[in-house]
């Protein structure tokens, strides 16, 4: 089975209406019109710059609780979605830091990572990856450890607008 890349996500929610409008506000997402006849719990959404049918699923389940995963049973840790470039990486982050959101960033060495929690607390993590042709034994090495991440420096080394997995995730 050879696998490209992840097509899309389905997340139990508590409330869907407040869900929708994270990913959309917050995120970027659209929503998209294939939710079936009499299911009205449940939207489907995209990225904006998406090729995937939908990337995101979100259904609703009233009265839920906040999910134990990590804490008291085994379960999904996070998704990573992956940015063009560290401008919108950049930007993300201050999305999600006005809607308190933003629960940490790291530099993993290749990858420049930031991670968020959703209304209900689940974790994802939005990510830029450093173009094969720029990957240095330095940057190489550091995918060992987790490092604080500076956005900054990372734009003035490589680019605010220089376009982040080519090569690797994204055909050179």
């Amino acid at each position: 089975m050879g696998i490209h890349r992840l097509n899309h996500a389905v997340l139990f929610v508590s409330d869907l209406a407040r869900s929708v409008a994270f990913y959309q506000d917050v995120l970027g997402f659209h929503r998209v019109p294939m939710t079936p006849d009499g299911f009205a719990g449940a939207a489907f959404l995209q990225a904006k710059d998406s090729t995937n049918d939908h990337d995101l699923g979100l259904f609703e389940v009233k009265g839920a609780g906040p999910s134990p995963a990590g804490r008291a049973t085994v379960g999904l840790y996070h998704l990573a979605w992956e940015v063009d470039t560290l401008d919108e990486l950049s930007a993300t982050a201050e999305r999600l830091a006005a809607a308190g959101a933003l629960a940490g960033t790291s530099d993993h060495g290749s990858t420049k990572s930031l991670y968020g929690k959703d209304p209900d607390g689940l974790e994802f993590e939005i990510v830029w990856l450093i173009p094969a042709d720029r990957l240095d034994d330095a940057a190489l090495a550091a995918r060992r450890r987790i490092g604080r991440l500076d956005i900054e420096a990372e734009k003035a080394r490589y680019g605010g607008q220089t376009r982040g997995g080519v090569g690797i995730s994204v055909p050179a």
